[in-house]
């Protein structure tokens, strides 16, 4: 199995050709950009959300299935370079990366990635991002792991060409990540940071090379500024969000429509992200579907060898019972 499934773009524009052949790798088309995404009808949304579903919700998760959605509406956007041409990603998976404690204690990054956001409610993808995070955060990902701890013991004048080899395996020739021990399509389609967790209204970050991913979004404290409606000054929610994006795979098309993609969930979070109560009700239905399952599959079925030997014992016992009652017509045993 590869580690991306893709197809190749065939028809490039000269702009993207010429692209291509200016800058060789991504440390070179580093284009970047912010906007403001209006916070005061999301916030409610997410203030509803909570008390419905008893789930934590913040903007990582907003921004899970908003940047999804984002790439179903604007295909071109999902896709890697591999031999110098644009291959299209079959699949959407959104990258967010994670604080987290080392065995000594020292603060570490690493992510968590949410694959076909697009296809999932937002109560799934809670649900699915919480379960995600709090595997990093205690070190129960073996794969994961497995690629910090080999990290670790590269010498530190090995390094860049251990993640330039690393880069040509994965993505390049596309190989099985199994073979580095590695998870499978570790950085999705774009990488997503929340600095305003840290208290930080702006950032830029810069592009992963290694990782092929050409989106990186930062996104910023919510915050009240002062604007202008109706010809009047008045305070709005805000937050804003810092884009570094690949000049080789995008350009300020792709960037525009993007950004209008994104900008409507937060201007319409209950059209965009879906009626709550709907999203309880699918869940609830799923989890019933699931139970009524493994009911129906764990019925009758002696689960190891004792169980079947207790099992046959009873049929026994339960026969003999039977043998030993009176005829109720003759009165014989």
């Amino acid at each position: 199995m590869p580690n991306l499934e893709l197809h190749q773009k065939k028809e490039l524009s000269s702009f993207r050709r010429m692209a291509i052949g200016t800058w060789k790798t991504a440390y070179d088309p580093s284009v970047y950009g912010s906007m403001a995404l209006p916070m005061d009808k999301a916030s409610e949304y997410m203030a509803e959300f909570t008390r419905k579903t008893g789930r934590h919700i913040t903007v990582s998760h907003l921004m899970a299935k908003a940047v999804g959605e984002m790439f179903a509406e604007v295909p071109d956007a999902n896709a890697v370079i591999r031999w110098n041409r644009i291959y299209l990603r079959d699949r959407i998976g959104v990258f967010f990366q994670v604080e987290m404690r080392d065995e000594k204690g020292e603060v570490d990054l690493s992510g968590a990635t949410v694959l076909d956001p697009e296809k999932k409610s937002l109560l799934e993808i809670v649900d699915e991002f919480t379960a995600r995070v709090s595997t990093v955060r205690h070190q129960e990902d073996k794969q994961l792991e497995h690629s910090r701890s080999l990290v670790k013991k590269i010498p530190y004048l090995g390094l860049n060409a251990f993640m330039k080899l690393y880069s040509f395996l994965i993505y390049t020739l596309n190989l099985d990540p199994k073979i580095l021990d590695a998870p499978k399509d570790a950085f999705g389609s774009a990488m997503i940071t929340n600095v305003g967790s840290l208290g930080l209204e702006e950032a830029y970050v810069p592009l992963v090379p290694f990782s092929r991913v050409p989106v990186l979004l930062a996104l910023g404290k919510v915050a009240e500024v002062p604007v202008v409606a109706d010809g009047k000054v008045e305070t709005q929610k805000q937050m804003k969000v810092f884009a570094t994006f690949d000049h080789r795979v995008l350009d300020g098309a792709h960037a525009a429509a993007m950004a209008r993609s994104l900008k409507s969930f937060f201007e319409d979070p209950y059209a965009r992200f879906g009626d709550i109560d709907e999203q309880l009700k699918d869940v609830g239905e799923s989890a019933r579907e699931h139970a009524a399952h493994e009911s129906a599959s764990d019925e009758g079925a002696p689960q190891d060898a004792e169980d079947a030997a207790a099992s046959e014992t009873r049929m026994k016992a339960g026969a003999a019972r039977d043998e030993a009652k009176p005829d109720p017509k003759t009165g014989t045993r």
